[in-house]
């Protein structure tokens, strides 16, 4: 490990703040950190400027900045470039350079947290029973990045076929819930072990 010993991860909404809470703990036990949560993406890139301006004038050798946000069915690519543009454009140095050390670090989560999530089952079933700990056997399930018709919405079917929040699936709720009792070592959505390895590199 480097030493690095604090980061600065910035979110695009509040679901993930909660989530995050929970795991980067358990990802690096040995980093502080503080997650900053947005009001949705168009709020996040509008500010993004601003915010990586003040980071640039107090970063220190030892600090790094995670930016997480959603790929909600966009190129992968072309939404880390928006964003490591603007690193650039405020005197920070993104991951991607690789040139020697860094300072900002961007994670896709695809196609959005409720992947995140539906990669643990067994975090899903111990806090919500009456999931199927085979819900990741099923087809639709089996790859949480690639589940078709929205994760958030293949989700709330999985937690109400259960008998859970018939009436709406309150996000933040259960991402804090689920969260907690994740492994982040039997995650099966591939951007969930993207953004674990990457803290780890850190």
């Amino acid at each position: 490990m480097s030493g690095v010993t604090w980061i600065e991860i910035l979110v695009e909404e509040p679901s993930m703040e909660a989530a995050l809470q929970a795991l980067v703990p358990k990802i690096r036990p040995d980093l502080g950190f503080q997650v900053h949560a947005f009001q949705g993406i168009s709020d996040m890139l509008a500010k993004l400027p601003a915010r990586f301006r003040g980071y640039a004038a107090w970063l220190g050798d030892d600090q790094r900045v995670v930016v997480v946000r959603d790929e909600d069915r966009k190129d992968c690519v072309k939404l880390k470039a928006e964003i490591e543009k603007m690193a650039r454009d405020a005197g920070l140095v993104p991951r991607s350079q690789r040139s020697g050390s860094f300072q900002v670090l961007t994670r896709i989560a695809v196609e959005e947290l409720e992947a995140w999530l539906l990669g643990d089952v067994q975090a899903l079933a111990m806090t919500y029973p009456g999931v199927p700990s085979t819900l990741g056997q099923h087809a639709r399930y089996r790859d949480p990045d690639a589940i078709k018709g929205g994760t958030w919405e293949a989700l709330e079917a999985a937690l109400q076929n259960a008998g859970h929040f018939l009436g709406g699936l309150p996000k933040i709720q259960v991402a804090r819930e689920v969260a907690a009792n994740m492994d982040p070592e039997r995650n099966s959505s591939r951007s969930f072990r993207v953004f674990r390895d990457g803290l780890r590199a850190l």
